[in-house]
């Protein structure tokens, strides 16, 4: 059996944690690098931060929010936004980050997948989705990027299949329509790409309760489950969700 893993997620913007609602509608969460340490102390496995605006604001991941929430944690660290190169990549793990993200810019040239995978090795490299529902696209989910402002009519799940083939370790799909409501993770697109691809498939985007998490690691078939706002609201506790689970018969690290 597949141990799953917790990974909070701060998502940063003017050096703060935010969080909103389908991707909009942004509300302060706190300072980074306490909530950094809280969830290590909770036990988390895993962290995400990413910087949400550095696409938009055409520039590269703040190093300095690297530094700083690095430097209080020692669980895996993974850090996306605005990076763009093999270089962005270079500084960013320089700065303490484990793994790195990359979203908008691999879509853009995916041979920057391929690169970073040969040079840094594909465990440190995940590649986020996100993506809407679309009708008119084959599978029913349309591959969206810029923070979730621009589609680009390209096949979400067939997007995440070449993912694997260029050499992605991890895949982190997340669904704009469930993104920050707390009414469950989007189950079916989660699934859809847990199906074509051989990686470790990070659940993300509307946990809300503690039967979420379960859903994710058994319908979804997410290996990782990423929360942010019921975990930044203090919702739900790391602890709760991992005796649930166990509770529920999946292996968690207590």
């Amino acid at each position: 059996m597949e141990t799953i893993t917790i990974m909070p997620c701060l998502d940063m913007k003017d050096g703060r944690v935010v969080k909103g609602v389908h991707f909009v509608n942004l509300k302060d969460a706190g300072d980074p690098v306490e909530n950094a340490r809280f969830y290590q102390e909770e036990g988390a496995d895993e962290l995400a931060m990413l910087d949400i605006a550095a696409t938009l604001e055409n520039r590269k991941t703040r190093l300095e929010w690297v530094k700083n929430v690095s430097s209080v944690i020692d669980i895996p660290l993974t850090v996306g936004g605005g990076i763009s190169s093999p270089k962005d990549i270079e500084l960013v793990l320089e700065a303490g980050a484990d793994k790195i993200s990359m979203n908008s810019a691999a879509v853009m040239n995916p041979g920057l997948i391929r690169e970073a995978a040969e040079k840094f090795g594909s465990e440190r490299v995940t590649v986020a989705i996100d993506a809407r529902r679309n009708g008119e696209i084959p599978s029913g989910f349309e591959l969206v990027i810029s923070g979730g402002t621009r589609p680009v009519g390209k096949d979400a799940i067939a997007w995440a299949k070449e993912c694997q083939g260029l050499g992605a370790g991890v895949i982190l799909p997340t669904s704009m329509d469930c993104d920050g409501v707390r009414d469950g993770y989007d189950l079916e697109f989660t699934k859809a790409v847990a199906d074509v691809v051989d990686l470790p498939v990070v659940a993300s985007g509307g946990a809300g309760k503690l039967e979420h998490f379960y859903e994710g690691a058994t319908l979804g078939d997410a290996r990782i489950l990423l929360a942010a706002s019921v975990f930044h609201y203090r919702i739900l506790r790391i602890k709760e969700v991992k005796e649930y689970l166990r509770g529920k018969g999946l292996q968690v690290n207590l």
